[in-house]
């Protein structure tokens, strides 16, 4: 009983590991889609954020940083940011939706162009930042499963099917050995039996 018990564990845990070794190969794949994806909103992100800034930076040399601050101050809008969560091989990776609306209230006589181009592409801006963080906070939690699941991976590999596999031989033997001498003894009994027959 102890050598079937040993064998069922055996078997499952054989099959336990290579549905975690798919899983893992899985998880894989969508890391390293997400990666990709991370590079380019990241270039992206890097590649504009300099242009905005040097709008501000215009606006701030065509006018005096007092008419620059009032007319931020007065330009704030409304940010909405709804996050969902979206299942990647059962890891839960966060999805966050954004929309910005505009409220600018600043005069348009005191400030110059620039300001207003400035404060359109930063708008415009936004939600690339907001979709590299996704993809940031995606690529962190995939990377934590993908590091338990090849823990537990190697753990089944290296530690518990070795151990089952030397139990269920230790156990083989001893029951090997156990109906060895069942045969001997029973060898005996049967010589002792023809020996008193023939007396």
């Amino acid at each position: 009983m102890e050598f079937f018990k040993l064998r069922r564990r055996f078997l499952m845990a054989v099959r336990g590991h290579k549905l975690l070794k798919d899983k893992n190969e899985g998880l894989m794949r969508e890391f390293l889609i997400l990666v990709n994806a991370y590079k380019e909103a990241r270039q992206r992100v890097d590649a504009d954020l300099p242009n905005c800034m040097k709008l501000f930076v215009l606006a701030q040399i065509t006018s005096s940083s007092q008419n620059i601050s009032i007319a931020l101050e007065q330009s704030k809008g409304d940010l909405e940011l709804k996050i969902f969560k979206k299942s990647i091989l059962n890891v839960k990776a966060p999805v966050f939706e954004v929309s910005v609306t505009e409220n600018n209230a600043y005069s348009l006589v005191d400030t110059p162009i620039e300001l207003d181009d400035a404060i359109r592409r930063l708008k415009d801006f936004f939600p690339y930042v907001v979709k590299v963080a996704e993809l940031e906070q995606s690529i962190r939690l995939l990377a934590r499963e993908i590091e338990k699941t090849r823990r537990r991976v190697n753990a089944l590999e290296y530690v518990l099917i070795p151990q089952l596999q030397e139990s269920m031989k230790f156990v083989k033997t001893k029951l090997d050995e156990m109906e060895r001498s069942n045969i001997s003894r029973l060898m005996k009994i049967k010589e002792m039996l023809v020996s008193k027959t023939t007396v």
